[in-house]
């Protein structure tokens, strides 16, 4: 059978589902990249993305995967052999690390669980430890993709306030902007990170980095070596809404389209709080079936993805299979230290209730065929918790 009728369900941690409308957007005519049309979506563009980081400095756009912005955010910032300090929180806090070991810098690296964020007193120590001031700065995933656990980026800034060190704080939003609550701004981050394909609801290709003035600052020292990375070029450019080189145009045009969805649309509070909600009820049918939430830790849940250990003696890429194979459904595999211990739900992005329970209903039924020891009735408990939340919602509605 070579056709399948009805939609595929992708459900992994991103890439997400792309709306139509932005689809539809992406779908324009090329523009000339230095005509006025352009200049003018560029400027709503740049605007947009300062409300969704949350804040008033610049945010840079590069053509590129949330890799890209790592790079861009080490090589502007730090010079060959500077010390960063880093944590174990999981795979894509691994790979930043060995990003930095390439590029000549010399990491601090705290190991981890991989069930667990980042210890907010164990930065205080390590920074408190550093007498010479000799760490340059402080890296953090915030939603760590391949575990599920969300870092408290808030409580390490008070972290490294209480140490009284001047290191710059660079963090990792990849899976979390757009669907969890950040703070740029508010949180004293000098470089946050982040990419188009999760809750930005586009495509891979386009990659950001907010920067505060004294990463700004910091930038005017940095010697890594730095040319398509180089801020400087961008933001003068972008001050006037243009770019030094040839943009991503119409990933720029499905971005726009986006944020006014997200901003003016929906906006941003009630998006975080459409996450919690999927989360919340993704959890309670994982706990239902009997299974293990991966993240060990209650507040530090993700509210984009949930990963759930798989039963002793079971594999997750066999499960993985059956569900995709019966149900058309794909879900996030298990990374290096997870492979085959783990599956993942991703829950971020252009989502509903429906395809939430379509998603459940998918994984429940999966169990079932791949003998998957599991109790009945998550998805029940899914939409139980989804009726309550809007039976909620409806009765501050009425009575504001």
């Amino acid at each position: 059978m070579t056709h399948r009728s009805g939609r595929h369900f992708l459900q992994i941690p991103g890439p997400t589902n792309v709306p139509e409308r932005v689809l539809r957007a992406i779908d324009h005519a090329t523009v000339d990249h230095r005509g006025p049309e352009f200049q003018e979506m560029s400027r709503d563009v740049l605007a947009g993305l300062k409300r969704v980081f949350r804040t008033k400095n610049p945010v840079v756009i590069f053509p590129a995967s949330g890799t890209g912005a790592w790079e861009a955010a080490l090589v502007n910032t730090l010079s060959p052999g500077d010390r960063v300090l880093m944590y174990e929180t999981g795979h894509f806090a691994t790979l930043w690390l060995n990003m930095a070991k390439r590029l000549g810098l010399d990491p601090v690296f705290v190991p981890g669980d991989w069930r667990r964020g980042v210890d907010p007193a164990q930065v205080e120590a390590k920074l408190v430890e550093d007498k010479g001031r000799h760490i340059k700065a402080v890296m953090a995933v915030h939603n760590e993709t391949s575990t599920g656990v969300t870092s408290r980026i808030g409580e390490v800034r008070k972290a490294i306030d209480r140490a009284q060190h001047p290191a710059l704080y660079m963090v990792d939003t990849i899976s979390s902007l757009a669907s969890m609550d950040y703070r740029h701004d508010e949180w004293g981050v000098d470089v946050t990170v982040a990419g188009s394909q999760k809750g930005l609801m586009l495509p891979p290709g386009l990659s950001f980095n907010a920067v505060s003035d004294k990463a700004l600052a910091a930038s005017k020292s940095a010697k890594l070596p730095r040319a398509y990375w180089n801020w400087d070029e961008m933001i003068a450019s972008n001050k006037d809404g243009w770019f030094p080189y040839t943009p991503a145009t119409n990933l720029l045009y499905g971005l726009r389209v986006a944020l006014q969805m997200l901003l003016d649309e929906e906006g941003l509070e009630n998006v975080f709080k459409r996450h919690d909600r999927h989360a919340e009820a993704t959890r309670r049918a994982v706990r239902a079936w009997g299974l293990e939430i991966l993240c060990a830790n209650p507040a530090e849940y993700s509210s984009s993805l949930t990963a759930v250990l798989m039963p002793e003696g079971h594999s997750e890429i066999a499960f993985r299979q059956v569900v995709l194979e019966h149900f058309n459904l794909s879900l996030g595999s298990g990374l290096t230290k997870l492979r085959d211990k783990v599956f993942r739900i991703g829950h971020l992005g252009d989502f509903n209730d429906l395809m939430l329970c379509g998603t459940l209903a998918g994984i429940e039924m999966g169990l079932e065929l791949a003998r998957v020891p599991h109790k009945k009735g998550g998805v029940q408990a899914a939409m139980d918790s989804l009726a309550r939340g809007e039976a909620a919602g409806a009765a501050k509605r009425a009575a504001a």
